[in-house]
């Protein structure tokens, strides 16, 4: 079995809340952390942009972290987009159901993310991949689940014969306490740079600032950012 260095992580980047916490939580907690993102063709392409805002604002507010960041590698699937007919990938109404996932699931997506992090991670040596799958997403979204990120990972370490491991920090908390966490890594600073610099938002929109961050207002996304957002002011 190839042995990867656990020190070094691999962190899924997306730009948005959740992922931009697990950065953080890793950058705390590891020798040497990269970064990696994923163009599928999504109609929040948006959130592809604010990426690298977040790495250069974790190291100008946080130096501390900088000489652990390494490169941010984004790895383009188009072909993900293209056979997804999802409200993710088209420009199309965002529906929710009762005995299905909604609308807004792409099917595979954290499970190709994962195997292709992986792949990157056996190439520069990294032991660990670090993603913000949070606890809101597991009942709507069947590839948050911790029992099929785990099947994954035992996939990809017998696929690749390497001891590459998964760090899921948020993955039992809800928003709120995803906040909470932020506050505990670095205070109400990275608290703030991350309400104000990540994307969430299914639609895209990043004209309208609310105190819970940039979003249309009404999209699943941003109604359960601004709850969690408000949780955890309500708890302070």
């Amino acid at each position: 079995m190839k042995i990867l260095n656990q020190q070094q992580a691999l962190v899924l980047l997306s730009g948005g809340q959740d992922s931009a916490i697990a950065l953080a939580w890793a950058l705390e907690r590891y020798q040497q952390v990269s970064t990696v993102g994923f163009d599928y063709g999504q109609r929040h392409i948006v959130e592809i942009g604010v990426r690298t805002r977040l790495l250069s604002l974790l190291c100008a507010e946080f130096p501390q972290w900088t000489k652990k960041l390494g490169p941010d590698t984004l790895i383009r699937l188009e072909g993900l987009g293209r056979i997804s007919e999802t409200a993710l990938t088209r420009d199309s109404e965002i529906e929710w159901h009762a005995d299905a996932p909604p609308n807004t699931f792409v099917p595979g997506r954290n499970l190709i993310f994962l195997n292709f992090a992986g792949a990157l991670a056996y190439r520069t040596g990294a032991g660990r991949l670090v993603g913000g799958m949070c606890g809101n997403d597991t009942a709507d979204y069947p590839d948050c689940r911790p029992d099929a990120i785990a099947a994954q990972m035992q996939a990809i370490r017998l696929g690749m014969d390497a001891d590459i491991q998964a760090d899921m920090p948020l993955l039992s908390l809800d928003k709120a306490a995803s906040w909470r966490l932020a506050e505990e890594i670095g205070g109400e600073k990275l608290v703030r740079l991350i309400n104000e610099n990540s994307h969430t938002c299914y639609l895209g929109v990043r004209g309208e600032r609310h105190e819970w961050g940039y979003g249309c207002g009404v999209c699943p996304a941003c109604v359960l950012r601004e709850k969690g957002w408000r949780d955890y002011i309500a708890a302070k």
